[in-house]
């Protein structure tokens, strides 16, 4: 069952009324959907255990509770098209099929890991994947994706550039530039608000002028507002294939607002007691992978084949989790590399 719905729909504090959708996808979609969502849980719970482990480097933000809109994307973008996303970037990464050991590895600050252990949560990126980096400024990486999806223009390839960012991105001046330029180009980039109600510590709708960030903005630039129960998978992956769809034909931009959740702090500093516990238990009610697991199973699939996708994630986990804690640690050689276009910095001496 989807739920994308007019931004002027109201909601409550679990989000917005669902609305039935006959455009389901098939069952072989909907099982790549679900093992990508247990594959992000099972990945953010390690992470986040190996943070309290004292092993994870730095800070993190996790995407727990927010699943369903990366594998959603996962599953309906094309292999060379883009992905940009900001901070909380491991989902929007794996799910592009950036491998989890080389992921993980990085979180931990060791040589084996993505970025050789050099860049941390915050800064993954995949090229080969299509992952465009995960960006730590709020909202800079906009007109980066208006840039990528301007190239894939010009060149008609047929690519189109994703960019996840957050509520609080929307007041932010780099939100409304990004849009406007994609307009005026009829660019081939989505945009994706992830909507978890909270600005880090402070409720979005109380320094916000309308109630939708995103969705109610839109119409200011010409787009249709889509407003998306971010929870369900379904209605994620129905909203993205009608974005993707629409950039590919030459119909230009497209703004997309996921009402979700996360279910812990705004990073592993954060405890997050600033939230009403009601909200809290209401949003955890609607967690995406135990709602969608129910979906296919009223679906008459067998509950052995969920078990055997989620046994599978499970011991991905444990492999990527040997692996990123058998690399060694960056040495001094890596210091100048990857700081300039050629790989080092010999050039400018």
């Amino acid at each position: 069952m989807a739920t994308t719905t007019h931004s002027k729909a109201r909601r409550s504090a679990a989000g917005p009324d669902p609305t039935p959708d006959t455009t389901a996808p098939d069952n072989a979609t909907r099982l790549e959907l679900y093992r990508l969502q247990v594959e992000l849980r099972s990945f953010e719970k390690r992470a986040y255990d190996l943070f309290l482990q004292n092993l994870v480097k730095g800070t993190s933000h996790l995407s727990l509770g927010q699943e369903a809109i990366a594998a959603a994307f996962g599953v309906a973008m094309r292999s060379d098209d883009y992905t940009f996303a900001t901070y909380r970037g491991h989902a929007h990464t794996l799910a592009r099929g950036v491998p989890m050991g080389p992921v993980l590895a990085e979180l931990l600050g060791r040589a084996n890991g993505l970025m050789a252990g050099k860049g941390g949560s915050m800064h993954l990126t995949s090229v080969e994947h299509g992952v465009m980096g995960s960006y730590a400024i709020i909202g800079a990486h906009l007109p980066i994706a208006c840039g990528a999806a301007w190239s894939a223009q010009y060149r008609d390839s047929g690519q189109v550039a994703v960019a996840f960012f957050g509520d609080g991105t929307t007041n932010i001046g780099a939100f409304h530039e990004a849009l406007n330029f994609a307009v005026i180009w009829k660019l081939p980039v989505v945009f994706v608000c992830e909507n978890n109600l909270w600005m880090e510590y402070t409720r979005t709708t109380t320094i916000t002028a309308v109630e939708h960030p995103a969705a109610d903005r839109a119409s200011a630039y010409g787009l249709e507002p889509v407003l998306v129960d971010g929870n369900d998978a379904d209605a994620m992956h129905h909203a993205a294939v009608a974005a993707l769809s629409r950039a590919r034909a030459g119909e230009g931009p497209s703004m997309i607002e996921a009402l979700t959740y996360r279910q812990g702090g705004h990073s592993r500093a954060d405890p997050g007691k600033y939230r009403p516990q009601q909200e809290v238990d209401e949003w955890l009610a609607r967690d995406p992978l135990p709602r969608y697991r129910a979906r296919l199973l009223d679906a008459g699939v067998p509950v052995a084949e969920l078990e055997a996708i989620e046994e599978a994630a499970r011991q991905a986990v444990e492999r990527a989790t040997e692996e990123a804690k058998a690399g060694a640690l960056p040495g001094p050689e890596l210091v100048l590399t990857d700081v300039w276009a050629d790989g080092g910095s010999s050039w400018r001496n």
